[in-house]
Formats: C-alpha cells, structure tokens, sequence
C-alpha cells in the first residue's frame, strides 16, 4: 500500500463518514447531531497542524439513512462520498463486528489511504472479545478495523491499535466520548476541548419550561397549535412548579434557541422550525445533565412535540430518557411520572402498539386518580387518550365507556365550557357514529362545535377547524355531500388564515376536501388539491411518513376513477413503500395499501399477485386488531372482489357475508361500505345460480350505493353490472336491458 494520505478538511466535502450497522441507529443519529452542531474554539479556529486547518464548524458530516440495496459493492454514492469524507468514524457494536457492509465501508476507506484518521466509538460488546475464548460473540470491531493493509490492499495478519472512545454511561459517557472523537478528528489536546466544554456548560445554566418551548414553537408555525389548546392542565402544572429563577433562566433560554443569527448553521438558506427544534433537542440533552428535573420536564415536552409533527423516532426517544428520568427521581407512583407515560401512550397508539398504550394509560390513570396532586382535568385527558387507542382498534363501545367518564369529569370543572370538554364531546360523537347510532352521535358533535365557536370570539382556532373537518366527515359517511363540502372549505380555509398556504395541517384538510370531490366525481379539482396536498406533506414530513402514503394512495384512487390504470398502479406501489418505510412492523395503513394495491392488480389480471397481498393484509389484521374491527370487512369484501373473479363463488360468498355482518355491527346497515359487501355476496350467489337470493340483495345493494352517498362511482358502476349480469343469466333480458339503460344515461 502507498502511505498515508491527509484529505484536509478545507478540500473534504465531509468532515467525516459514519459507518455503522443500522441496529445502531440511534447512536448514529445522536453522533451525526452531536458532531455537526459542534463549534471548536474560537481560539483554534484557523489554526494549522497536521491535518491541515481547523475549522470553525464540523458539519457536514455524512450519514447514510437507508439500508444498502442487495449488490456486492458499495455502490457509487457510498464510495464517493469516502473519498470526499476528511475523516471515518466506526460505530463498533458485535451488530457492526458481524456487518459486512460496515467491514467494506472501513476498507475502502484504509485503501485511500487514510487508515490514521480513522475514529471509533464503542457502543456495545467488547473490543478485541475474539481473542477471549467463550467470548467471541462480543466482539464489537469489525475485522477490517483489526488488521492492517497489506501491500495489495488486502487484510494482513498485523494487527491494529484502533483508537477508540467509548459511549457507555459506564465509560466515558456521551460527552466525553464526543469530545475524544472531535480532539482527534481536529488534532488538538483532549484538555483543550474538555475544559472549553465544561465553561460553556457552567455560562449556561439554563432551562425552558413547558408552556414557554411549546408557545415558542406555534411563533414558528408549527403544527402543535391544536395541540397546545388541550393542554391547559399541563401547563397549570408546569407554572406551579417552575419558579421565577428558573423563569428567568426559560427566557434566555428561549431567546438564544429561537434566535436566527447564523444563517450558515442552517441545512438551506433558512433555518426552519424543525432544525431549531433539533438543536433545542440536542442542548437539552446536553446541558442540563444537571437539572434531571427540569431536563425531563423538557424531554417531556419536546418529545410530545415530535410526535405531534408525526416524528416518531425522535419523539420516541425523548419520551422515553424523560420517562425514566422521572422514575429515579419521583418513583414509580408520581403525577409527573404519570403525565410522561399518558405521552409515550399517546404515541404508541399512533404507532398501533396497542397492547402497551393500553397498558401505560391505565397505570397512568389510577396513579392521577390516587394522587392528592393531580385534579380530574388531568384524569379526564388520560381517559380520553385511552378512548382513542380503543377506538384506533374497533373497540368503540370501550371508547365510549371512557369518554363518558372523561365528560362527567370536565363537566364537574369549574366553568365547564372548555377545549378540552368541547375534544371529548367531539370524540364520543365519533365512537357513537361508528356504532352506528349516528342520531346519538350527530347532537354531540354539533355541540363540540357549537362550544369551540362560543371559546373562540375570533371565529378562527385550530379546533375550531378540526371541529369543522370531524363533523364534516361524519356528514360524509351519512351521504349528506352538501353541508360536507361546506364544512371541509370552511374548515379549509380557518385553517389557510391560521397557518398560510404550505401547512401540514392544512393539507389534511385539503385531503378530505378532495375525498369529497372525488366521490362527487370532481376529479380534475380533487386531483389539484390532493397533488397540493401531496407535496406539503413532503416538504414538511419527508418521503417515508404516513400522511405521504395516505396522499398517494388517494391520489391512485383518483387516477383509477380517471381510468389511467397504469398511473393508478404506480401510486399504489408508492403508498405501499411508504407506508411500509413509515412503520417498523405491522400496522393497520400498511393493511390498507396492501388491500388498495390489491385491487388494482385485480383489475389488471394479476391475480396471484393480488391474492398475494390480500393474504398478508388479512393475517395482519388478524394480528393487531379485534376479529370483528372494520378494516377486517373492509379487507375481505377486497378478497370477495378477487375470488369472484377467479371464479370461486362458493369462496366469495363466505367472504363477502362475513364481511357485511362485520361491516354491518360496525356501520349500520345503510352505510355504502355494507351495501357493497352485501353486492359481493349477490353477485356469488347469482354465480352459483342462486338467482332468486341473488336478486334482492344485488337491486337494494345498487340502490342504496346510488341513493345514499359515500361509494365513489366506480363502486356504483360495478354494483349496477352485477344487477344486469344476474338478469341476463337468468335468462330476463329486459330486465337486463332495463338496467344496461340506466348504465347508458351514468356519466
């Protein structure tokens, strides 16, 4: 090998390359963070040594986020960005021991020439743990990292002495690890940064509190607005315990935080609301080691925020350290111990971890409920959490039970007319529609909106719009198109006032708007606004986020009522991925494209395929949700399309029965999704020749799918040739030409 070669960081595109195996992935994201919003010295800025000019920042660093397609190389970006990269930091784990794209990346880079600038940071096993016999299993460096470069390049028998820091709490520790790792990287003294780091720390006590980050971030526009409103206990709280030192301390914390100065520490041009949401992220963890109090109160608080924006690693992680935080401080039976498990609740319910959420809202409920400290504002939000995880499974009638409570407890308030009040007067209304009662549910969800109008004098709050779209979408499910449309536009455009034209918020709104439009046969407007909707979404969440999927799929739905099936087909797939990147293993979305991708390759003759994807969306679903949950009737009335057409009507019947009576306990019997089923199982029986059972159920079915609203056109047409193919079997040719007359007047 040729000897060493220095890439200085002036002539590097990258500080530094992490490699690592994706098992280590939260080390990789708190390395990558920590790395490039790090500053050296003013002192040893533009300072020279052996490695060239120290820098006055260390971003960019480069870290790839996806797993590596299945090749035998590194790929041209991978190998490119070695060679531009100053520096290699490994990541060393028995998961990056045993990677082998890992052992690649550290080759590569050695065979550039620049073994000595390679960097480690242990995280998990033992270095050198192969030469421990019984203990092999630990080692956590990878062979390239073990062993030198012969003159061919290749792996020789001389071993190495990597330097290595090592990240454990037991070890160095997180800051002292980073701060080895940058010495060497930059070719100073450990001492010189160590000592700058601990005055740094020591000039800035300072802490936030709740309420002060969280109205912070509505000044950036964020979408937590909605959110904040029913917080009102929260923050009560937060007041209390928070005192006026600390206050002080919250407003110099603030100002620096939000304070756009440097507009070269920003990824683009601008800095945006979620780059300073990171980086208040990063201080938190970093300096206020200290203040376990105050810095799981943040924790707390930043996490629920990520979640809000659907940031669900990030939040996860906060959520939890300020969890266990908590925990060592207060014990296990707290309130504040109690508000963060309702959080990590919350967000296991959007993530379908069922199973747990229920698990955490209970604990949280009877440790608020038992204690002196927490007052039934606080017990009525968990019940109402709870409520939610329940209804998120099918399980309305449980859902109901504790949203009752939660509204015998808000209405025992002082002054009971509140957002928090007026949120579970919303959701019950809700549970009680998909129980089918929607003369019960109809009154509460006028008043919910009747209450947030009278709380809100300007007319224009962010629940006052999510009262607007609720309301709106439960309008649609009864088929009542007109008051829908106004109420999504109203709702539109309160919340085009509150939050301007490229809102996340506003693009959910804009979604259901163009549903509307859809199914009204609206197409070229709904395709506008779901397009407009689609490329919020990106902008603000990124390509591998649910409402992304959730707009793709929407927008395949539109391009088949369009009959551009190929264009369909593609869009499927998209949401597919999407969604199946958005989630870590099961999930009802996923269920859902599976089904929605489904029935485009039925279209299309693909039926294995199909059958393929109906297959695995049912045994998820039978996974993670009750037996007699919706989506089950949904799916299966897409596998009773799929036997139908490959002509097993015994198979068809039996699945499409199954899925009205589903649908029917979960909707009613008038609800388009019912009626289709019940065309399904029409159209089996006329197949079988049982025409006089076939009759009834195909002509009420077609009716009720024209009359009563909801079904998108498609679905009416097909119910309608079901109707006209029974009558030709038959053998009633009029009434068949009867029929095929009013397939002529459809649009």
């Amino acid at each position: 090998m040729a000897g060493l070669k220095t890439l200085s960081f002036d002539d590097a595109r990258y500080k530094a390359f992490i490699s690592y195996s994706h098992q280590d992935d939260r080390w990789a994201a708190w390395l990558h963070k920590a790395l490039e919003s790090y500053k050296p010295p003013k002192q040893l800025v533009g300072t020279v040594n052996e490695f060239g000019v120290v820098p006055g920042k260390m971003a960019p660093i480069f870290r790839d986020r996806e797993e590596l397609p299945s090749a035998t190389d590194l790929g041209s970006l991978l190998t490119r960005s070695l060679e531009q990269s100053a520096c290699q930091i490994i990541i060393c784990s028995p998961a990056a021991a045993r990677s082998h794209w890992v052992n690649e990346e550290i080759l590569a880079f050695k065979r550039l020439g620049r073994e000595h600038r390679i960097y480690c940071l242990i995280v998990g096993g033992e270095p050198n743990a192969t030469d421990m016999p019984g203990r092999e299993e630990e080692e956590c460096f990878p062979p390239a990292l073990r062993y030198k470069l012969d003159a061919e390049g290749n792996l020789s028998d001389e071993r190495t002495e990597p330097i290595a820091a090592d990240g454990r709490k037991n070890k160095d520790g997180r800051n002292n690890a980073k701060i080895k790792l940058l010495a060497g990287m930059l070719g100073v003294g450990f001492d010189q940064l160590a000592q700058r780091e601990m005055h740094r720390r020591q000039q800035r006590m300072i802490t936030v509190a709740a309420a002060s980050i969280t109205g912070m971030v509505i000044t950036s526009g964020l979408a937590v607005a909605a959110f904040l409103a029913q917080q009102e206990a929260e923050r009560q709280r937060v007041r209390a315990e928070i005192e006026a030192e600390t206050a002080q301390q919250t407003t110099n914390f603030m100002v620096e935080l939000f304070e756009v100065s440097d507009p070269s520490e920003a990824l683009g041009n601008t800095i945006t609301a979620r780059e300073i949401l990171d980086r208040g992220a990063r201080r938190i963890e970093f300096e206020l080691t200290d203040q376990p109090e105050i810095q799981s109160t943040l924790m707390d608080t930043m996490g629920t925020v990520y979640r809000s924006l659907g940031l669900y690693p990030q939040a996860r992680d906060l959520l939890e350290r300020g969890l266990e935080t908590r925990q060592a401080l207060f014990g296990p039976d707290n309130p504040a111990v109690a508000r963060s498990q309702t959080n990590i609740a919350e967000l296991l319910g959007e993530q379908a971890e069922f199973e747990q959420a229920v698990e955490l809202y209970e604990q949280s409920i009877r440790t608020l409920e038992e204690s002196p400290e927490a007052g039934d504002a606080e017990v009525a939000l968990a019940r109402s959490g709870l409520a939610e995880v329940y209804a998120l499974q099918g399980d309305f009638a449980a859902a109901e039970e504790q949203l009752r409570e939660a509204i015998r407890l808000q209405r025992t308030e002082p002054g009971a007319q509140s957002y928090d009040l007026a949120y579970s007067l919303d959701q019950l209304g809700m549970a009680i529609a998909f129980q089918a009662r929607p003369e019960e549910a109809e009154p509460l969800l006028r008043e919910a909106l009747e209450m947030r109008r009278r709380l809100t004098p300007g007319g224009v709050h962010p629940d006052l719009a999510e009262s607007l779209n609720n309301l709106a979408f439960f309008l649609y499910e009864q088929g009542r198109l007109d008051e829908t449309e106004s109420l999504f536009r109203e709702s539109l455009e309160m919340k085009r006032r509150l939050l301007g034209d490229d809102h996340v918020e506003l693009a959910d709104t804009m979604n259901n708007l163009a549903v509307i439009l859809n199914n009204q046969g609206e197409n070229d407007e709904a395709e506008a606004y779901h397009l407009q909707a689609l490329a919020i979404r990106r902008k603000a969440l990124g390509d591998d986020h649910p409402l992304v999927a959730n707009s793709l799929n929407n927008l395949s739905l539109v391009y088949y009522d369009e009959g551009e099936f190929e264009k369909s087909l593609d869009y499927s797939r998209q949401a597919l991925d999407a969604y199946r990147r958005a989630y870590s293993g099961d999930h009802p979305d996923i269920a859902y494209g599976l089904q929605n991708l489904a029935e485009k390759l039925i279209d299309k003759g693909d039926y294995q395929e199909a059958e393929d994807m109906l297959d695995e969306a049912l045994a998820m679903i039978g996974r993670i949700l009750p037996p007699d949950h919706p989506d089950l009737g949904i799916t299966q009335s897409g596998m009773a399309v799929l036997l139908l057409e490959t002509d097993r009507p015994d198979q068809a019947l039996e699945m499409a029965t199954s899925a009205r009576e589903i649908l029917n306990a979960a909707y009613g019997e008038d609800h388009w999704r019912t009626q289709w089923a019940q065309s399904l199982e029409g159209g089996a029986l006329a197949n079988l020749g049982r025409y006089d059972e076939a009759e009834p159920l195909l002509v009420s079915s077609y009716e009720a799918l024209r009359d009563n609203g909801g079904a998108r056109p498609v679905r009416i047409q097909a119910a309608l040739d079901r109707v006209v193919a029974l009558y030709r079997a038959w053998g009633k040719p009029e009434a068949a030409s009867n029929y095929e007359q009013v397939a002529d007047l459809s649009p």
